[in-house]
């Protein structure tokens, strides 16, 4: 059953001369799969004895936050002995003696491009590079696993064992964890395990099995000796010896605050194209700030004083002058006086016609006696802005935390652990928007509206994963949450978001109005004419979420590859993502009132749900987007991979689109109780 805390930040730890320092295990990764495993769980790497080192015992597992458990980190102690500014030139770890099936997923996890996370005083150890020009150093999250080649002499595929690690480290404080992997034979050896020559040219340690499973690998060190696949039995075993090398080396150019930066030059490599995506941005939000303007400025004013000059609403109607009666025929004896007499009936029929309220034939203002008819499906609709409500409390609260800086590389896992808190914080805000807007649409069962608020858009969360964790639990993947974390998790939920929520609605039921309305809604609906191509719901919430998508989508690439490329998910470029986010959602809040506004002048009134569609239309692009940078981008394979990439994107998409479309609601219903108060 594994554990979870809340938080856990770095502070900076200083090393006295040969204190000891505790080497931590990961896990296993690799861009070509979506399925991660716990380092121990291998079955052809030294399993931990259990001893004590640096004051932890190895095999101890570390206490994770929640973020850590979900994105698939099993943190362990393990058997490395460290002492701060003590070089080691070899030291031997152990023995492993693995089997036909421990050489095969070997094999397999080397072909797949594996890589190891190993974690030094919170840094995860990494292979160091250098920009094409030399002038600076990077550092990209891991070790391989191995490596493939193929033989001089019959071309067959040969795989290698990285058995031996170099390690290089900073002074007192850590400021680098290079990590150097090396493939070694098993022969060629000293007494206590470690290479006789360590840099010297050494022959690799192939992962393949001799003829006689009870003789070490060293006595047959050539790829000739392999048998041939169909010929290897379950009894025969290879012995795998590990060892490793410790070297300090002092950096005085890098201070301890700064020693994330080598993970994050190749990220600054493409600030020009952060930059180029920032002005995108702006310029579409700034046309988009034009159109509206003159929206406002032009077509709504301007309606506004005509209707103040040809009359004044009373009761959601508009006075209007009715038009002057038809003159009756008279005799043309009564012609002089009939005169008379039609000047004053028109005179009359002018002041009668100061109490005769007759519709405007154009646009929007016919609508005012339906603007505000309730929708189909209201009680639907508040548990969702509910919902979507606590997702923007969470977006708006983690963007501004990694903007700060509070949340750090340091705090692993704390993206999601506070994003988590967050969400289920804002059960208060999602109980109160969700009964108020439920008190509008008249609804009278508010305990019923608050478990829908609390359980249908979690609930859905929720049981797609638990479906999705099947598939991953049949792979035995750390990426499966365990079922402690499932428990914590379903405990977050109903123990305390369910209360936030109950406590939210209880309050906007009774100490709360109803939102109110400029208008009074008439009994009859008005029938909706027949509607432009351009303000049907598929092509509006297409044509309309594409602007969105325009601000964001350079922006995307950097996010997607630190998703789906990096595993570490170390992207911490939050200066431009709040930017470029902040941006998105003025764009999806203008494209919502000139989507809006349209939709209002067709004389269609039905725009409660089609303003959520218009702020989550860009989640369609998205997704799209999705599926191109699977097919360009990605070289995933097997079928579970592929299945829970698109999954994941879904999902993502479903929370960015309810996000969204709440923001649109939002935007919509300000915007037409202005334009009809």
């Amino acid at each position: 059953m594994a554990c979870f805390a809340i938080a856990r930040i770095m502070l900076q730890h200083s090393y006295v001369e040969n204190e000891a320092i505790p080497l931590h295990v990961n896990k296993v990764y690799s861009d070509n799969t979506q399925l991660q495993y716990a380092f121990y769980d291998l079955p052809f790497v030294c399993p931990p004895t259990g001893e004590k080192h640096a004051g932890y015992a190895s095999g101890r597992r570390v206490s994770l936050n929640l973020g850590e458990v979900l994105r698939g980190d099993r943190i362990m102690a393990s058997d490395y002995d460290l002492a701060m500014g003590q070089d080691n030139e070899c030291r031997y770890l152990g023995s492993h003696k693995t089997d036909r099936k421990g050489v095969q997923r070997a094999r397999q996890l080397i072909e797949d491009g594996y890589v190891t996370e190993y974690i030094v005083d919170n840094l995860p150890g990494a292979t160091s590079f250098v920009t094409p020009d030399k002038s600076q150093k990077y550092y990209a999250a891991g070790f391989k696993l191995g490596f493939k080649d193929f033989s001089p002499t019959n071309g067959r595929p040969r795989y290698f064992i990285n058995n031996h690690l170099i390690r290089r480290k900073g002074g007192r404080v850590i400021v680098g964890f290079e990590v150097f992997p090396k493939s070694i034979e098993a022969g060629h050896r000293d007494r206590d395990g470690c290479p006789q020559d360590v840099h010297g040219d050494n022959e690799g340690m192939e992962l393949y099995l001799t003829q006689n499973s009870t003789i070490a690998a060293r006595d047959f060190p050539h790829s000739s000796d392999q048998l041939p696949e169909e010929e290897v039995s379950d009894g025969m075993t290879l012995n795998i010896p590990y060892s490793y090398s410790v070297y300090y080396r002092e950096d005085n150019k890098i201070e301890w605050s700064r020693r994330w930066d080598p993970y994050f030059n190749n990220q600054e490599e493409g600030n020009s194209i952060h930059w180029l995506a920032i002005i995108n941005s702006l310029v579409i939000s700034s046309l988009l700030t034009a159109v509206v303007v003159m929206i406002f400025a032009k077509t709504i004013i301007g309606d506004v004083r005509g209707r103040s000059k040809d009359g004044s609403a009373e009761e959601g109607r508009v006075k209007l002058k009715s038009r002057p009666p038809k003159l009756r025929s008279k005799p043309l004896h009564e012609k002089s006086a009939g005169l008379l007499e039609q000047k004053s009936e028109n005179e009359e029929g002018d002041n009668s016609s100061d109490d005769e309220f007759v519709e405007d034939v154009s646009g929007w203002k016919q609508l005012h006696g339906d603007a505000f008819r309730s929708p189909h499906y209201a009680g639907l609709l508040p548990p969702l802005i509910g919902s979507g409500s606590q997702l923007v409390f969470m977006a708006f609260g983690l963007l501004i935390l990694s903007t700060l800086g509070v949340l750090n590389p340091s705090f692993r896992g704390g993206f999601v652990s506070v994003g988590v808190g967050l969400f289920i914080f804002a059960g208060l805000v999602s109980g109160y928007f969700s009964a108020r807007l439920y008190k509008t649409f008249n609804g009278s069962d508010w305990r019923r509206n608050t478990l829908q608020t609390a359980l249908l858009f979690p609930g859905a969360l929720f049981t797609t994963l638990f479906v999705l964790n099947l598939f991953v639990w049949a792979q035995a993947s750390s990426t499966a949450l365990p079922f402690g974390t499932l428990v914590g998790i379903v405990a977050l939920w109903l123990l305390v978001q369910l209360p936030l929520v109950y406590v939210g609605s209880w309050y906007g039921e009774h100490y709360s109005k109803p939102y109110d309305h400029p208008t009074k809604t008439s009994k009859i609906p008005r029938q909706i004419p027949g509607q432009p191509w351009y303000t049907t719901p598929a092509y509006s919430v297409l044509l309309a979420g594409l602007v969105p998508f325009a601000v964001i989508f350079i922006e995307l690439l950097f996010v997607f590859r630190s998703i789906w490329q990096d595993k570490s998910g170390y992207y911490y470029v939050f200066g431009f993502l709040s930017v470029v986010s902040f941006v998105n959602i003025v764009t999806v809040i203008e494209v919502t009132i000139v989507s809006t506004y349209v939709q209002l002048c067709a004389e269609n009134y039905h725009w409660w749900w089609q303003s959520i569609f218009t702020g989550a239309g860009s989640a369609v692009w998205i997704y799209i987007y999705c599926v191109w940078f699977y097919w360009t981008k990605l070289n995933i394979q097997g079928l579970i991979s592929g299945l829970l990439f698109f999954s994941y994107c879904g999902l993502g998409c479903a929370v960015y689109g309810l996000l969204m479309g709440t923001v649109g609601f939002i935007t919509a219903y300000t915007f037409v109780r202005r334009i009809y108060a």
